[in-house]
């Protein structure tokens, strides 16, 4: 223990040279005042004991660093991040940074541990791994190792996992990036440097990468190790990886970046894969392409199938021929190119940007749907792959027969698998523009069909709905199944209702009919707006309905209209208690009827740009959630059988108005929606049953 400067303390300091040393000098655990981790020897504490501790390489890190891997700027050593950061996170190891940073102008950050790490590894000098011990745990994203686990968690990485899906989402852990190098990006396996102590995670191997060498793909400059500064994908390969910067081999003159293993992998002359009758052999020219399987642009390295006259990247060399996909109700299949005049839209149907048809993309053989490659397989858990061709395609259809064509082909006699009697078609609203919809319980219109014999109705879009459904949002992997008769909350819009729900048989959870429809990508005709809207699930807005900010919207190409899927499927008329009419649906631009805004129902203030409820005849306005409250989409008089868990004989739905008995689950009175027997004295309210 000697004495040493004191690096801006206000006390003399010592230096520490062995951890025996400080576990008998520190009374607990204490951080290091700079990098802010756990404090190791050697480094300097306080000669007074007031707590102040440094690691001898935090002290010692010099204010200008110029780092091998970031050749064009210097990283300077700064207190705390810069006064327009909200937060800033290690390009490194994605910790939060809270104090004394390496900074550069170009939105690089690194913790003074992460910087001279690096720079360590840049001049092949490893000291910093002397304490760390060699281990083989097999660390990989599928076993998950537990001192790994829980080093990540105590570690708090607020590095941006990949972004989910707002609404029920695909679901890409933190963990798992936790068992990855940060230097490539890559599983952790065979040998790793692993420090549970400084957080490092490197393979053997990236801390001996050279420094510089020549490949055949760039053969005018060597290529030199450095950070992904820019986030560049990979011209040998075209991903960009990986959640950090990570090691690139780059030049930066011509803007040429490859990844670590793209670099060091030999290139395969030849690749064969049985989702293409010939082999691919390899074009090793530094020149721009368009890739004939995917459409995106690919450069140095492509491979070439003579026979076809195509030329695609390594990874679209086994792109699948025929995939199942969340998005859509058919099997896609893969072309390369396809005839324009066979497509009515061109746009593909989860982006909604125009689909190239001379370059590969996937497309439904029974409806007009076509997809990007790239769109289509984004995420790994929304499509299966169909390797049998033979394999028969399921059943979609929710018609179980016609029984009489129009001449324009539409079927006007059908019978209906969720209906006894047959259903014929009409478009006659107005004699029924008080009925619901059984199927969505939205007010009737365009074309629908009803039932001559009983009081049942089906818009013509719930009609054409299929049995079975993938749907994208839904993240259990078996398919949804149309439904009926059953009281259930839906899974996307929180509201309650008896009337057709898709059910998945895993979770068991429902999603109404009228977010399936809202939720399906494609062009929508929207009420209150004179464009289609089409879903845009990682779009930011918000809606012109209800004012509210959303990720996810459905959205007009043409204008600033945005709708969340709940406003997109409010009904056009809907009774409420406090008038004898029907109140119809009014938009932003028509809100001349409510000159006092205020809503008559709460008699709050309304905002004049939002939608709401009007009754032209008593000249009132209320609030869209006034109005539509979470038991708006129950149809009354509808019989539940079959549910023992609430009563051994069905139950009516039912609203009492006159007389409130108790119910005979929690004996309040039942002032609303509830659940009756007529055979025996029983009700009970709907939010009361198992």
């Amino acid at each position: 223990m000697e004495e040493s400067n004191n690096y801006g303390h206000q006390h003399p300091l010592l230096l520490i040279l062995n951890q025996e040393q400080l576990i008998d000098y520190q009374s607990g655990l204490t951080d290091c005042s700079r990098c802010g981790e756990k404090v190791s020897a050697p480094c300097f504490c306080c000669a007074e004991h007031c707590g102040f501790y440094l690691h001898k390489v935090c002290a010692e890190a010099p204010l200008e660093l110029n780092h091998p891997f970031h050749p064009h700027h210097p990283l300077l050593l700064l207190q705390e991040p810069p006064s327009s950061y909200t937060r800033c996170v290690c390009n490194f190891c994605h910790k939060t940074c809270e104090k004394f940073i390496y900074h550069c102008s170009c939105k690089l950050d690194f913790h003074i541990k992460c910087a001279l790490f690096t720079f360590n590894v840049a001049e092949n000098n490893l000291k910093e791994l002397e304490h760390v011990a060699l281990q083989h745990p097999l660390i990989s994203t599928e076993n998950g190792d537990e001192k790994l686990v829980g080093s990540y968690k105590e570690r708090k990485n607020t590095g941006c996992a990949f972004a989910l899906f707002r609404l029920f989402g695909f679901f890409p852990t933190k963990l798992k990036d936790a068992a990855k190098c940060f230097g490539c990006w890559e599983p952790l396996v065979k040998y790793t440097h692993f420090s549970p102590d400084c957080g490092f995670n490197l393979h053997e191997k990236c801390t001996k990468l050279p420094f510089k060498l020549n490949h055949v793909c760039h053969r005018k400059h060597p290529l030199a190790l450095q950070f992904n500064s820019e986030q560049s994908s990979c011209k040998i390969c075209g991903e960009t990886r990986g959640k950090g910067l990570g090691f690139i081999y780059g030049c930066s003159p011509y803007k040429f970046a490859a990844h670590i293993e793209c670099v060091s992998a030999a290139l395969d002359l030849v690749v064969e894969d049985k989702r293409h009758e010939h082999p691919f052999s390899l074009f090793p020219r530094g020149s721009l392409f368009i890739c004939d399987a995917c459409g995106i642009e690919g450069s140095y390295a492509s491979y070439i199938c003579c026979t076809c006259n195509i030329m695609v990247h390594k990874r679209c060399t086994s792109v699948p021929r025929i995939i199942k996909s969340k998005w859509h109700d058919h099997r896609l299949f893969h072309k390369y190119f396809l005839y324009i005049e066979d497509f009515r839209v061109l746009n593909c149907i989860m982006c909604n940007d125009e689909v190239s048809t001379d370059h590969g993309s996937y497309y439904c053989s029974e409806c007009d749907v076509i997809f990007h490659v790239k769109c289509a397989m984004e995420y790994k858990n929304s499509y299966e792959i169909v390797e049998n061709e033979d394999e028969e395609s399921p059943d979609v259809s929710s018609i179980t027969k016609v029984l009489e064509w129009n001449d324009a082909g539409e079927a006007t006699v059908i019978e209906h698998i969720m209906h006894i009697h047959h259903l014929t078609l009409s478009d006659r609203v107005g004699e029924y523009d008080k009925k619901c919809c059984d199927g969505c319980l939205l007010p009737i219109s365009a074309s629908f069909y009803y039932c001559t014999q009983c009081n049942f109705f089906l818009h013509k879009v719930c009609v054409e709905l299929p049995k079975v459904k993938h749907v994208w949002y839904h993240h259990c992997q078996s398919p949804l199944v149309l439904t009926s008769n059953e009281v259930f909350e839906c899974y996307a819009c929180d509201y309650w209702s008896n009337a057709f729900a898709y059910k998945c048989e895993e979770c068991k959870k429902r999603t109404c009919l009228r977010c399936i429809i809202a939720l399906t990508p494609g062009a929508h005709t929207c009420v209150g707006h004179k464009h289609p809207v089409f879903l845009y699930t990682e779009y930011t807005g918000r809606c012109v309905a209800c004012g509210l900010e959303f990720d996810g919207l459905l959205r007009c190409k043409d204008c600033d209209f945005f709708l969340d899927h709940k406003c997109f499927s409010l009904p056009i008329t809907s009774q409420h208690k406090s008038d004898e009419h029907l109140l119809s649906l009014t938009y932003h631009d028509d809100n001349s009827y409510s000159e006092s805004y205020f809503c008559d129902i709460c008699e709050e203030r309304q905002d004049p740009n939002l939608w709401f409820y009007h009754c032209a005849t008593c000249d009132t306005s209320a609030h869209v959630n006034c109005v539509i409250d979470e038991q708006r989409f129950f149809k009354l008089g509808s019989i539940i059988e079959g549910r023992k868990d609430i009563h051994e004989h069905p139950v009516t739905i039912v609203k009492k108005i006159y007389y409130y008995p108790n119910c005979s689950y929690c004996d309040k009175p039942c002032l609303d929606l509830a659940l009756e027997c007529t055979e025996c004295n029983f009700i009970i309210h709907n939010e009361c049953p198992p």
